[in-house]
């Protein structure tokens, strides 16, 4: 059986096509059957694409598949590239200390002839590190006096300090180390216990690690409201979701970002509910950077701008599945276009230059309707939705939202992709992976709210523990 590739099938169908246009030119074929037969053409052609479309293999660089289903991508990493997420490492908590030691090895004989050198003066030195860490356990002992009054006979006990409660009291440095194992290192619970007991020699748990989750919820409720009041007045947000399982159910995390600043949220729902449930992108007048995903596209008062990388991904797979040249030719000018763009300054093209690039824009287009089957027309006052492949969907959605689309050429602080989202959602799908699905709704939204802090914290390079600290003791609104 010969392979049924994207070439013989457009071949051979071309073939036919032409086979019946030259008994048709001649007059062999009856009214009748040419009007018969020129939709049974309009349709099979229709067929044909979705067919290719359907049996093209989609992957990372074709689609919105996540790498981690696409198999290894080698060219991923590559050799000499630097590991990313360094930054504010080099702050440390406050409750550490370093100690620094510094020994000289003298010459006292040569090693060549034996003669004595100690007075000598030495030419120079060759220093060599050993770097190592010893834990240490601090354990402070609180004794309250009790005392008896000899006049009344009443007992009075010394009053204990606020943060000691019980009979055995962890510090905030444990609090801030387990904090961190959870969320920026997606420990799961059982193996941050063990990691625990083996520092410290005390068997925490897990309930004790769910109580300081909450107990940083809590503390970061005014951050969230500070960090919504920014994100409103940015002029540019970043916005995706991502499902999360709750209590055995999916769920969605939606992720608002912009400069510094990362807000996510967890909802049921995907849409429209969630956004106006959550009440900040209903209120935002500014524009809007996301993945053409409807419910974004529902709200007049802001403006909107399309992911360069997700249309992108779409064309390669529309060249690569039927091999319209129409796909190829707008994949490229609109990598010529980001690229002059992120090589300029301004960060923006001229007017005129603006207005050649939607001319060239709007002609790809033009002749990439030619090119693709045309859609029959609904018989029989139907209802409904037109099924249509792939390529139609895509060519509609960059012929509608033409202004989104472009937008990153037109104002300076619009980007081309919205990777920013991307990547701050990112570490949640780990955590799902490593320490598994969330088993409350309120343990889901403590760790949305943290996490965002957190990252926050780490765009402005402040180490995740000294944040988690400043947050849980007050520090951090002590200057508001």
């Amino acid at each position: 059986m010969p392979t049924v590739n994207t070439a013989s099938l457009r071949d051979e169908f071309a073939r036919l096509k032409g086979e019946y246009g030259a008994l048709a030119s001649a007059g062999k074929v009856p009214d009748e059957t040419r009007v018969l037969m020129s939709a049974v053409f309009v349709l099979l052609e229709l067929m044909v694409a979705i067919f290719l479309e359907k049996t093209t293999r989609k992957t990372s660089a074709n689609s919105g598949l996540p790498p981690s289903q696409t198999g290894k991508d080698e060219s991923a990493t590559r050799p000499g590239t630097q590991a990313k997420g360094s930054a504010g490492q080099a702050q440390r908590a406050g409750n550490t200390r370093t100690v620094e030691t510094s020994q000289t090895l003298e010459v006292r004989t040569c090693a060549c002839c034996g003669e004595d050198l100690s007075d000598v003066a030495a030419a120079g030195h060759e220093r060599r590190t050993r770097i190592d860490i010893v834990f240490e356990k601090t354990v402070e002992h609180v004794d309250a006096q009790i005392k008896t009054c000899p006049s009344c006979e009443g007992t009075t006990k010394a009053p204990f300090a606020s943060d000691l409660k019980g009979p055995v009291q962890y510090g905030l440095g444990i609090k801030a180390y387990v904090l961190n194992l959870l969320v920026t290192r997606m420990i799961s619970l059982n193996r941050a216990a063990t990691l625990m007991h083996a520092m410290i020699g005390q068997l925490m748990s897990e309930a004790t690690f769910l109580r300081y989750v909450l107990e940083l919820h809590v503390a970061l409720e005014r951050w969230e409201q500070e960090t919504i009041k920014a994100l409103l007045a940015s002029p540019v947000i970043h916005l995706d979701e991502t499902s999360m399982r709750v209590d055995g159910k999916n769920q969605w995390v939606h992720v608002v970002s912009a400069g510094d600043r990362v807000l996510k949220r967890v909802h049921p729902n995907r849409g429209l509910a969630a956004m106006q449930a959550h009440d900040l992108i209903p209120r935002y007048g500014g524009i809007k950077v996301h993945d053409c995903w409807a419910s974004y596209l529902s709200f007049e008062g802001s403006g909107s701008a399309l992911c360069g990388s997700h249309l992108l991904r779409e064309l390669v797979f529309i060249q690569e599945s039927n091999g319209y040249a129409w796909a190829g030719n707008l994949r490229r000018l609109l990598q010529q276009a980001c690229h002059t763009v992120s090589g300029r300054e301004s960060k923006c093209l001229t007017d005129a230059e603006y207005a050649t690039l939607q001319r060239r824009y709007r002609n790809v287009l033009t002749r990439g309707e030619k090119q693709m089957p045309s859609i029959p027309v609904r018989q029989g006052g139907r209802r409904g939705r037109i099924a249509k492949s792939d390529a139609h969907n895509l060519h509609e959605r960059l012929r509608r939202h033409e202004t989104a689309v472009l937008l990153f050429a037109r104002r300076a602080e619009v980007p081309f992709t919205n990777n920013r989202a991307e990547r701050d959602l990112r570490m949640g799908k780990v955590k799902l992976k490593v320490s598994g699905t969330f088993r409350k709704a309120r343990y889901a939204q403590a760790y949305c709210r943290i996490s965002s802090y957190l990252q926050s914290m780490a765009y402005q390079g402040v180490n995740p523990l000294v944040a988690i600290q400043s947050a849980l003791n007050g520090q951090l609104y002590a200057k508001g």
